[in-house]
């Protein structure tokens, strides 16, 4: 009888358990742990705060939110027309001045047709010589070619157009039927028509999550929001040298461990998932094990990770819940119950389970 007495005083004992190498401190009502993690390849402890999920944290967040995706680069209002580059092909026609024009008209194949802006964005013209074209719209350059041949001629009437487009190019790679490089022509090139023009998506596609890299800085762009809601900053202009990364949703997941009835890893669907739709994937907590009051999401991030608690218990758990976004690779933690913590390490520890030791006790008269 009395060696069951301290496994008695055991199991009324309040206790927290924390993974090895954590420490919880908590101060002025809030509570912070001590996790080791890597940080220029060594390892630091740094300190996490366990945030509440409250309705003015899910108003913050939203807020936070619509404010990243509308960090979008600037659009520069001159650069919406095509200006003519290097290894771009002109045709340059000069009306009563056959001369001047390419020999052999129309006998000539299209791809060595017009004349050739140099690697320095330099065109050679009969009477004019060298002119500086590139970065110049096609009305520009007219205008230069006009003035300096007018030097020479009376009442020039001239015209220019792009014959081959290849100075400009974004390249379109990821989760879309045929990706690679594209060239840009006077027609502004949008994301969506980028999309368009590499055959669409893949079936594993995932729109709410597409970036953007430009001029050595990444951007994420939510085209799903743009399909759906008709939120067109999403619709950028790109410019040369852009690449267009559509995302892969099987790397879209949420990972649900501890204490629910179903521990798995969940897709993200359309880039929309609620901390309560992966409860409901998860087949709720189990009610023998759990404590409700524990429900975790614990969110890595690039640089600094974050941990927000659910209070299951109380009456708004399940609309806070609802209306708590998660994001690709969080990780949901339902935390144990104190009674079946102790029970477990007992189990480990001791010969037998204590639902054994308490038979044997009762059989012995106890």
């Amino acid at each position: 009888m009395f060696r069951l007495i301290p496994i008695m005083l055991i199991l009324t004992l309040p206790g927290c358990f924390l993974a090895p190498g954590m420490d919880m401190n908590t101060d002025n009502g809030l509570t912070e742990i001590e996790m080791p993690m890597k940080k220029d390849g060594q390892l630091v402890k740094e300190k996490v705060r366990i945030v509440p999920i409250t309705a003015d944290l899910i108003i913050e967040r939203e807020a936070n939110r619509r404010q990243a995706i509308n960090n979008l680069p600037p659009v520069d209002p001159n650069k919406t027309s095509y200006r003519i580059g290097p290894q771009d092909r002109l045709q340059i026609t000069v009306w009563e001045h056959p001369e001047l024009n390419d020999p052999g008209g129309e006998k000539i194949a299209p791809e060595m047709a017009g004349k050739v802006v140099d690697e320095n964005g330099d065109l050679y013209y009969p009477y004019v010589g060298s002119i500086h074209v590139a970065g110049k719209t096609v009305t520009e350059a007219r205008a230069d070619l006009t003035r300096e041949l007018s030097k020479y001629f009376k009442k020039v009437k001239l015209d220019i157009r792009v014959l081959s487009f290849q100075a400009h190019r974004v390249a379109v790679v990821g989760e879309v039927v045929r990706p690679g490089v594209q060239t840009m022509n006077e027609t502004p090139l949008t994301v969506a028509e980028a999309i368009t023009r590499a055959g669409g998506s893949t079936k594993d596609s995932d729109f709410a999550n597409v970036a953007l890299a430009r001029d050595g800085k990444l951007y994420k762009l939510d085209v799903q929001a743009m399909y759906e809601k008709g939120l067109t900053t999403q619709n950028l202009l790109l410019k040369d040298g852009d690449v267009l990364n559509v995302g892969d949703q099987k790397d879209s997941k949420v990972f649900v461990m501890g204490e629910a009835n179903r521990q798995q890893a969940i897709q993200i669907n359309k880039g929309r998932m609620s901390l309560s739709q992966a409860l409901a994937e998860a087949s709720g907590v189990d009610f023998n094990t759990s404590r409700p009051g524990d429900i975790y999401v614990i969110r890595a991030g690039d640089m600094q990770p974050e941990i927000f608690q659910l209070d299951a218990e109380s009456p708004d758990a399940m609309i806070l819940a609802d209306q708590f976004p998660l994001q690709a690779h969080d990780t949901l933690f339902i935390g144990t119950a104190g009674v079946t913590q102790w029970s477990r390490v007992l189990n480990q520890i001791l010969p037998g389970s204590f639902t054994a030791i308490m038979s044997q006790a009762a059989m012995m008269g106890m």
